[in-house]
């Protein structure tokens, strides 16, 4: 597989695809810094079989690929990711029109050429293809479905492409809304936080009409660096709900072992620590060593007592905690994912199990947790900073 821009279109959503995209997605929340002199084992090398889906094309968009796109572009919602992914459309030369509740948000964007709209209505109006990007499903449906929302101003010729992380229910309700105008739609949630926007790293799990899909794709490319089409409106919200449970359950998971760690006596930078003596100090994602490190040499170079010796050659190695354990243990917390948005997924998770019938005893308690940390003030926090719902935890009186 490719480090390049991929594209692919998944037929089924089976349990097969979910696991291989599932693995793929979690490296989009903290995108490593790869040294260009390493070489990289292909990632399919090491599948047994290979998952179901066709791959397309890998490559940026080309010139002629940019002259195909839609000539105007709404976007709705300029928060922590809105606003990167619309810089990045307005960077490429492409015409954007923007609103906000919070107008001022805004104003970076108009400064670098996109216009402004006083609702979402205005805008589905003005522009050919209008992407949404809300906090939750209150949120995306009022935006969409409300008064002067955007199914009041768009129509047929035009496409809706929602890519908030809602459920299923809620990407369906928004879409018969603006499928009833004649205009298209597509849910498009994204994996990948506020660096991967920047950076123009973001994953797409898109679903709903094909053509408009096809429409959006050079739009996507610009946005993102992999794009995947599930199938019927639902498949895409729910492939989003799956990640972000297990990420939030992993991080829960790791904050447990940080604190389990120092309070047996265990160094936490050393828990944490992830740098490499191959000739400068960066911080690499675990399991890329077994990856990059070309001559078994250079491990053992490395400390005994170091995580890149021990961690990088087991199973539990992560790019996200290495690159959140580091402030973690400074009980820094930079907003990259707040942790009021993972607990709404976490929440939306474990309402998609409970409609089929599944349990999910992990999710559920690490949903706990995610509350407590909000009830501390820590909601606008990133979501890292749940382990400080279990230091609370340490310091509350016992229960008799």
């Amino acid at each position: 597989m490719s480090l390049g821009k991929t594209h692919c279109c998944y037929n089924l959503l089976n349990s097969s695809n979910t696991a291989s995209l599932t693995m793929a997605m979690f490296s989009s929340f903290c995108p490593p810094q790869i040294p260009n002199h390493f070489s990289i084992t292909p990632i399919s090398s090491f599948l047994r079989k290979p998952p179901s889906f066709k791959a397309f094309s890998v490559q940026t968009p080309t010139a002629s690929t940019q002259d195909e796109l839609p000539s105007r572009i709404g976007f709705l919602g300029i928060g922590i990711m809105g606003s990167p992914m619309a810089q990045n459309l307005i960077k490429s030369g492409c015409d954007v029109t923007v609103w906000n509740r919070t107008k001022s948000k805004c104003d970076p964007l108009i400064s670098l050429g996109a216009k402004y709209k006083s609702s979402p209505e205005e805008v589905a109006a003005a522009c050919d293809v209008t992407f949404a990007m809300l906090a939750d499903p209150e949120s995306a449906v009022d935006v969409a479905c409300g008064k002067h929302g955007a199914a009041s101003g768009i129509g047929p010729g035009k496409g809706y492409v929602d890519v908030s992380t809602v459920d299923g229910a809620t990407s369906k309700l928004i879409g018969e809304h603006i499928k009833a105008t004649g205009a298209l739609f597509l849910e498009a949630p994204v994996s990948g936080s506020k660096k991967p926007a920047e950076d123009g790293h973001l994953i797409f799990l898109t679903a709903g009409d094909k053509s408009l899909y096809e429409t959006v794709a050079p739009l996507l490319d610009i946005m993102g660096k992999s794009r995947f089409f599930l199938g019927s409106v639902g498949n895409g919200a729910a492939m989003k709900l799956v990640v972000n449970m297990v990420m939030g359950s992993m991080m829960a998971s790791f904050s447990e072992g940080l604190l389990l760690g120092e309070k047996v006596g265990l160094d936490p930078d050393v828990i944490v620590e992830n740098k490499t003596k191959l000739g400068t100090k960066r911080f690499l994602p675990v399991f890329l060593v077994l990856l990059i490190v070309e001559n078994k040499k250079q491990l053992q170079k490395q400390e005994p007592n170091s995580p890149i010796y021990v961690i990088s050659q087991g199973a539990i190695s992560a790019p996200m905690f290495s690159m959140k354990g580091p402030s973690m243990v400074k009980s820094l917390y930079p907003t990259a994912f707040p942790l009021k948005h993972q607990q709404k997924d976490l929440r939306l998770a474990l309402g998609l199990a409970e409609s089929v019938s599944q349990p999910t005893p992990v999710a559920a308690a690490a949903n706990e947790l995610y509350k407590v940390a909000k009830s501390h003030g820590l909601s606008d926090h990133d979501f890292s900073a749940v382990i400080e719902a279990l230091k609370a935890k340490l310091q509350d009186p016992p229960e008799y």
